[in-house]
């Protein structure tokens, strides 16, 4: 961690997973010294602009984040970090540090955190997380062992964004197999139950 992120106390995460449904996307962001995973919600478009890039394969026209990438290095600049800074009313505000090719000049733009993290995989630096964003929303804590990492990236595959919200406003974590236990002819009969009293 630079010293300006230890003094805006700042947590270094990385892109833990992305769950993409054909109208919405979760991005996982998780501390790369800690437990604690953050989901975001982003736009499908967003997610793919991330994706594309994680998988190594370039797209063969430039997509908009790719373009922004060229115009900030042709103009001899970079950007060394992103930051998710807060998050107000359920909408998460970030910012992309730029600076000059050699480092000096530090300026903030505001961003997207679905923006800022497209640009991040694309410049190769660092995304951090405000700790006030961590106090501020459900996280979710990451698994230790090996077989409970395996565990729940089997999980994760089998949850659609809204299950996901679901269980964050119920603060609750899915079940083995991420589906919930009743079934629905359970539901229907304590239903019934409940309208017989």
């Amino acid at each position: 961690m630079t010293k300006d992120n230890a003094e805006e106390n700042n947590v270094e995460v990385r892109i833990y997973s992305i769950a993409t449904s054909l109208t919405e996307s979760i991005i996982f962001l998780d501390e790369t010294e800690g437990t604690r995973i953050l989901p975001i919600w982003i736009g499908p478009m967003e997610a793919q602009a991330i994706a594309i890039r994680l998988s190594g394969y370039p797209s063969p026209r430039p997509m908009t984040h790719d373009l922004l990438f060229s115009v900030i290095k042709t103009l001899g600049l970079k950007i060394t970090g992103v930051t998710i800074t807060d998050i107000v009313e359920n909408t998460y505000y970030s910012h992309l540090r730029i600076t000059e090719a050699d480092g000096t000049r530090p300026r903030n733009v505001d961003a997207r955190p679905s923006d800022a993290v497209a640009m991040a995989v694309r410049f190769g630096c660092p995304i951090y997380i405000n700790e006030r964003v961590f106090g501020k929303t459900q996280v979710l804590s990451k698994p230790i062992t090996e077989d409970e990492v395996v565990k729940f990236k089997h999980d994760l595959k089998n949850l659609k964004p809204n299950d996901i919200i679901g269980q964050l406003l119920d603060g609750r974590l899915p079940p083995s197999g991420g589906k919930d236990e009743k079934t629905d002819e359970e539901e229907e009969k304590q239903e019934g139950e409940q309208d017989d009293e």
